[in-house]
This record gives C-alpha cells, sequence and structure tokens, in this order.
C-alpha cells in the first residue's frame, strides 16, 4: 500500500469547504484540465453507505468508478472507499480542519496497484500523476473558495 498526503490553508469556514466537497457536481471543476469527468450517478447526494457511479477519461482511456461513502462526520470528515477503479485498492480521506480564520484541506490517499510487482515497478508514475491531480485540486479549491 502506498499513501499520499496533501495539506493546504483556505481562508474560508471549515463548514464551507466540507460543504463544498459534499456536492459532487464540483468534481467537475476541480479535475485537471487533461481528464474529463462524467457524474453517471446523477443528483448523488453523499451519505454514509452510498455509491456514487464516475466515469473519468484520460488519454482517451475511459475509466470507471464506483465510489462508496465510507464515512461522514460534519464538518471535519469525508471518506470515500473504490469499490471498482483501476486500483486494486483506492481509499480517499478528506479532512477538514478549522484553525482561527482558516481551515486546513488535507487530503490522505492510500491506494494499491493492480499486477502486484508488475504494478509496483509503475508506482513512481503513477504517485506523480495522482500527486499532481491533487495539486491542482487544491489550488482551483482555494480560489474558488477564496473568492467567495
Amino acid at each position: 500500500m502506498q499513501t499520499i498526503i496533501k495539506s493546504s490553508y483556505i481562508n474560508c469556514k471549515v463548514e464551507d469547504l466540507f460543504d463544498f466537497h459534499l456536492d459532487t457536481n464540483n468534481l467537475t471543476y476541480i479535475t485537471p484540465p487533461d481528464t474529463k469527468v462524467e457524474l453517471i450517478t446523477k443528483d448523488f447526494k453523499p451519505v454514509q453507505s452510498q455509491i456514487l457511479k464516475i466515469k473519468s477519461t484520460k488519454y482517451f482511456i475511459p475509466m470507471y468508478w464506483e465510489v462508496k461513502i465510507e464515512k461522514i462526520d460534519s464538518p471535519n470528515l469525508l471518506v470515500d472507499l473504490a469499490l471498482k477503479s483501476p486500483f486494486s485498492f483506492w481509499e480517499h480521506k478528506h479532512i477538514f480542519i478549522k484553525h482561527k480564520n482558516m481551515s486546513e484541506l488535507k487530503d490522505v490517499i492510500t491506494y494499491e496497484l493492480p499486477f502486484g510487482f508488475f504494478g509496483r515497478l509503475f508506482d513512481f508514475l503513477i504517485r506523480k500523476d495522482i500527486e499532481k491531480m491533487f495539486d491542482y485540486r487544491h489550488k482551483i479549491t482555494k480560489k474558488i473558495l477564496e473568492k467567495k
């Protein structure tokens, strides 16, 4: 298993940050331009045990995800677990922490690539791509929420 942690401070209320992440429509805004995201599950309302179906396309390759909401603890935690994805394992913890007038957005991604040893040979490329994606997500989330 591999873990990636990305943390940013955003000048907004922690409740606004949490609500922003609850709205799955925002996923299309915070996804890098080289990836297209389509929400297959329309009008999704995140509640514990609900499943969201997503199609993402990168380099003309479609990838289908089914993501289960494992835990919601408003306004500090949202955990999703991929039931179906390009990964053998994918868990994403969205952690929201209030720091005086700021909020910390912390993403903890735990993943495992498929194909055992052969998959691990490509981990450095996949890790770099995931880190780039979350850098972009944090940058855009900050930009959107600090404009409000």
